[in-house]
């Protein structure tokens, strides 16, 4: 079936931007798209970093997820697999130059100069996670950018008006 990611929210085009801004991450997004795929099997394939690329595409709702039975008798658990949800990109959005300029600077940032603030943010939040507001005044960063962050981000996740840690559902 093909469906349409519909993006609407200017800090949303930072999934787009980021989702194959690698070689690695473009090679898991064409072994997702091309048949159903654990985040084991990824991880035998790709390393640690496949694995957290497909982290990443679960959190940005790229990829779609079902249970596979193990075989029967064998006494393994059923395990989470993952395929590409979207064959394709919409986007249909209007924002202020300003506005625009923070997503690009967020999904252009430098990984290094990332990490750092990503730190920032999950030593602010803790494991209780934080009021969005405040995050963005200690940051001293717009809605927007602190937006954009948090989507560029597999570590944590809007939920309502705050940040909080992502929790992995594995």
């Amino acid at each position: 079936m093909n469906r349409i990611k519909v993006v609407n929210d200017p800090s949303e085009l930072v999934s787009a931007f980021r989702a194959v801004d690698t070689d690695l991450k473009r090679e898991v997004f064409k072994e997702v798209a091309a048949c159903w795929r654990t985040a084991q099997e990824i991880e035998d394939k790709f390393g640690a970093d496949g694995k957290l690329a497909i982290r990443l595409f679960n959190k940005m709702k790229l990829v779609e997820t079902r249970w596979q039975q193990p075989p029967e008798g064998s006494g393994q658990k059923p395990v989470k697999a993952y395929h590409t949800y979207y064959s394709a990109f919409h986007i249909n959005t209007s924002c202020s130059v300003y506005e625009i300029s923070d997503v690009i600077a967020a999904a252009g940032m430098l990984e290094k100069d990332f990490k750092k603030i990503e730190k920032k943010i999950l030593d602010m939040i803790g494991e209780e996670g934080m009021f969005a507001g405040d995050v963005a005044d200690e940051l001293k960063v717009s809605q927007t950018m602190l937006k954009s962050l948090v989507k560029r981000s597999a570590k944590f996740d809007y939920r309502g008006h705050r940040i909080e840690p992502h929790e992995d559902d594995e």
